[in-house]
């Protein structure tokens, strides 16, 4: 599978991820120039959403942060928690994923969920 990396349009690297984690939680797509990378679904090669660089990493940890614990505190059920975060940003359901988001859509979770209060329940 040939990934392009959505920075420098560059073709990525197929490598192991110790060459970023310096131990191996599987492969991932590479970029070196942007020091960006995405992982894969185990046993595929199919990525689990878009190259990230150290901003996007940032964010996208920090979506999780607000998200998460909406399904893991049992809030709703991960599924209608997605139906809903779907609804809230406004996107199909099979592309709300965090994996998927950029900075700007990753600060739209952030608010979504705060504006929700889910962590006062």
């Amino acid at each position: 599978m040939k990934i392009l990396c959505n920075y420098c349009g560059g073709a990525t690297e197929y490598v192991d991820s110790s060459i970023v984690y310096r131990r191996s939680y599987g492969m991932i797509y590479y970029c070196r120039p942007c020091h960006a990378w995405v992982g894969v679904h185990r046993g595929t090669n199919r990525p689990l959403g878009r190259l990230a660089n150290a901003e996007l990493r940032h964010w996208k940890k920090l979506a999780h942060a607000a998200f998460d614990p909406i399904w893991k505190n049992g809030i709703m059920q991960r599924s209608t928690a997605y139906g809903w975060l779907s609804t809230q940003l406004g996107t199909p359901r099979d592309q709300t994923h965090i994996g998927m988001f950029d900075v700007a859509q990753c600060k739209q979770v952030i608010h979504v969920c705060k504006e929700r209060c889910f962590e006062n329940e």
